[in-house]
């Protein structure tokens, strides 16, 4: 999948935004993986994410085929991580979320590699993240992709892996 433009998502793309989190969770619990749910992510969340101006679409043929949140923004849990590159600048990334129209096309890949693109432009040189350790799609795409786990975060859901990328 090349043809992906990305911008920052609008307030007026909120409820699309939040069918395409309630369709990929819906795929997600039909894999037995049970990583988000009604109370994360939520449309308060998303739409504070955008307010921010730190949540970002993906863009196909005019439907949404990615979503991202980027910011430098980690929970107390990233406390966990190992990190190795501790005196790098970083981005992390939440939120990640590829529509199940789009699932299996390299969506996810695409969107990560353009993260480090763009944030390669502006001087940071590390990205951090979490990611479900019951989620091997997910896992497998990360590794496949050069992170490194460096740590547990263990939350509502269960245990994250902690990852991390020098770019």
């Amino acid at each position: 999948m090349q043809e992906l433009k990305f911008i920052l998502a609008q307030i007026e793309d909120l409820n699309t935004i939040m069918s395409i989190f309630i369709d990929a969770i819906n795929e997600m619990n039909n894999n037995g993986i049970y990583q988000w749910d009604s109370i994360y992510p939520n449309k308060d969340i998303l739409e504070d994410d955008i307010k921010k101006k730190q949540l970002y679409i993906g863009i196909h043929k005019g439907t949404i085929a990615s979503i991202y949140v980027l910011n430098q923004e980690c929970d107390e849990q990233y406390n966990n991580g190992s990190w190795q590159y501790p005196n790098s600048t970083y981005c992390v990334v939440h939120r990640l979320c590829v529509n199940p129209l789009f699932q299996n096309k390299g969506v996810g890949t695409s969107t990560m590699i353009h993260i480090e693109n763009e944030i390669r432009k502006i001087g940071v040189d590390t990205i951090r993240l979490d990611t479900f350790s019951l989620n091997p799609y997910a896992v497998k795409m990360y590794e496949k992709l050069g992170y490194s786990k460096v740590g547990l975060a263990n939350w509502r859901k269960g245990k994250f892996y902690l990852m991390e990328k020098k770019i």
